[in-house]
């Protein structure tokens, strides 16, 4: 668990554990395999993502695995961590998967609710790299990239995640965020989001 403030909000990094990890990749792969089921759980209507598949995650299934009460527990700890309170409510308004392939992309937008997250499920071998020759450390292909306010002296408006399997990032809902297309590749970029309300009074700062 890392607290992290790269600029004004709060942003917290944590790993998913093993046998969520892979009881979600499991999940899927059935998910993708059955075209009905594929079609019900269907979200990309409700989401900006010009990507090949986005479908919401079913509630039983998130609450057997244990994503749900994870979920909850780190959104509990970071609230108490970085404010010194301590919420009573954790209610998920939709936890739902994200399939990205080459020249794909999700455009900047934020979520509603009040906490939301994403994390790394699955991730291609090599992203790719620059079309003109420059510093490959540079590319920003397949990256997710949280942006809020902007360049200022001393102040950056960037931070910029290079992804790993495993890792997952909480933000407040109104973090504006997007993930580059990558090139170079025919696999898949696999990630998981969600949305979710705590106690209004301590999401609504103004009402003290």
């Amino acid at each position: 668990m890392q607290i992290i403030k790269h600029f004004g909000p709060s942003i917290l990094k944590v790993r998913i554990p093993d046998d969520i990890l892979i009881n979600l990749n499991n999940y899927i792969d059935e998910i993708i395999k059955d075209k009905s089921k594929s079609k019900s759980l269907d979200h990309g209507d409700k989401l900006v993502g010009d990507v090949t598949q986005e479908f919401k995650l079913e509630s039983d299934f998130i609450t057997k695995i244990g994503w749900l009460n994870f979920l909850g527990v780190c959104t509990s700890k970071w609230i108490e961590a970085d404010m010194g309170k301590k919420i009573k409510n954790f209610k998920i308004i939709s936890s739902w998967i994200v399939r990205q392939f080459k020249d794909e992309y999700n455009p900047v937008h934020w979520h509603g609710g009040h906490i939301s997250g994403a994390g790394f499920l699955k991730l291609p071998e090599s992203f790719g790299k620059h079309v003109q020759n420059k510093n490959n450390s540079q590319y920003q292909g397949g990256k997710l990239q949280l942006i809020h306010g902007s360049r200022m002296f001393l102040s950056n408006s960037k931070f910029t995640i290079n992804p790993e399997v495993g890792d997952f990032y909480f933000f407040p809902n109104y973090m504006m965020h997007t993930v580059y297309p990558f090139k170079d590749s025919n696999q898949e970029r696999r990630s998981i989001s969600f949305n979710a309300k705590i106690d209004e009074d301590i999401y609504d700062v103004y009402s003290a």
